[in-house]
């Protein structure tokens, strides 16, 4: 489950050991740490893993045994998706492993991305496993990837290994193993004057039409 570090004023929000999957449970974890990344007054954000995974995405053995909730669930999924991208602090995510569908997602939510040069996987896989796009989740790619490549990620269910994701812009950087959150901590440390009020309205400008799409699916618990 996510655990709440932190480093100087940047909080470092580790995702898990595991295959760190979008259960309730983890989405409730990882709201109340963000709350508590805002009371604390943090001047950044970092998430990472500690095994293989970035994030493995949607829970989908949750999912095949709650079908009827499953509009409640991705409405959950996309809200978490909406407050990190709106976030009134600067945030990065640190992928020390493979970064798949819905975890890819929370990744290019972020403002920044550093991905392991050596292993690991970004990818959207949903073309393969038949599981089109929301809107919400095609307007969150759509805001943060060129044209191009939102067709060689959406469309191709293309694996973009570190190298190859910074040649196409979805990382920002890569990093040896081992050195991919100080990476993300020295992309964060500049930025933590930023007044969160002034950058919390930015960010809802920049990305309304993706916060909007994402939100419009949340329904009543």
């Amino acid at each position: 489950m996510p655990s709440l570090s932190y480093h100087d004023k940047i909080a470092v929000l580790d995702l898990g050991d595991d295959e760190n999957r979008f259960s309730p449970t983890f989405l409730d974890a990882m709201n109340t740490h963000l709350d508590t990344v805002l009371a604390n007054g943090a001047q950044g954000l970092v998430t990472t893993a500690s095994g293989k995974f970035y994030s493995n995405g949607l829970d989908l053995d949750w999912l095949g045994g709650n079908g009827d909730r499953a509009d409640w669930y991705i409405g959950e999924v996309q809200a978490l998706f909406a407050r990190v991208l709106a976030l009134p602090v600067p945030t990065a995510a640190a992928l020390p492993g493979h970064a798949f569908g819905a975890g890819a997602m929370l990744a290019i939510a972020h403002d920044y991305r550093v991905m392991r040069a050596d292993r690991g996987y970004f990818c959207f896989p949903e073309v393969d496993i038949h599981i089109p796009f929301t809107a919400g989740m095609a307007a969150l790619i759509q805001a943060k990837l060129t044209p191009k490549t939102a067709v060689a990620s959406m469309t191709t269910g293309r694996r973009f290994g570190g190298n190859d994701a910074l040649a196409v812009d979805i990382v920002d950087a890569t990093a040896a193993e081992g050195a991919i959150t100080d990476a993300a901590l020295a992309m964060l440390a500049p930025l933590g004057g930023k007044d969160p009020n002034t950058l919390g309205a930015i960010k809802n400008t920049m990305f309304a039409d993706a916060i909007a799409a994402l939100s419009a699916a949340r329904q009543p618990n």
